[in-house]
This record gives structure tokens, C-alpha cells and sequence, in this order.
């Protein structure tokens, strides 16, 4: 399993432009066959901060989403516009 931990930051004024375009990446990510687990979070007290938690299957599961069109439409052309990606760190299941 491949676990990816992201954390966007919207530009003022545009929280809710993010949290718009992550329900639809997330609906469309959790379609994926190699997809476990897409949840994005807001944090409670900064609310422009969003951290997505990703689980696949394998590298490649997670090669096929970063070449999916959803991926595509909404995580590099959408977002980037609304947002910054701040971090993002891989992490691999233990034992």
C-alpha cells in the first residue's frame, strides 16, 4: 500500500472554490479502481488549509490516478488556480 498525505492551502477568499473542486476530485478519485481511501479534511481553525489523505493499492494505482483526467482537470489546472500545494510526503504500510 501507498499512502500520500497532502496539504493545500487556498488563496483568501477562495475556501470555498477548494473545498468545490476536492468534492469533485474526491468523487471521481474514489471511482479508481486502485483508489483505498481519498478523504480531504479542512482544518478546524485555519479554514483555507485542506490535508488529503490518499491510500493505494501500489505505485502504480497512484501513477494511474496522477494520469487520470479528473486527476488532470482538477489537481492541475483547477486548484492551482484557487490554491497552493504547501506539502506533500509518501509514506509505504509497515509489516
Amino acid at each position: 500500500m501507498v499512502v500520500l498525505a497532502v496539504t493545500w492551502m487556498a488563496r483568501m477568499g477562495h475556501e470555498a472554490e477548494v473545498a468545490a473542486v476536492f468534492a469533485k476530485l474526491t468523487e471521481e478519485s474514489r471511482k479508481e479502481p486502485g483508489c483505498l481511501m481519498y478523504q480531504v479534511h479542512r482544518h478546524k481553525t485555519e479554514p483555507r488549509r485542506f490535508f488529503i489523505y490518499e491510500q493505494y493499492k501500489d505505485d502504480a494505482a497512484l501513477e494511474a490516478h496522477r494520469a487520470a483526467p479528473h486527476f488532470l482537470q482538477y489537481a492541475k489546472k483547477e486548484l492551482p488556480r484557487l490554491g497552493d500545494r504547501i506539502e506533500g510526503q509518501l509514506y509505504e504500510l509497515l509489516g
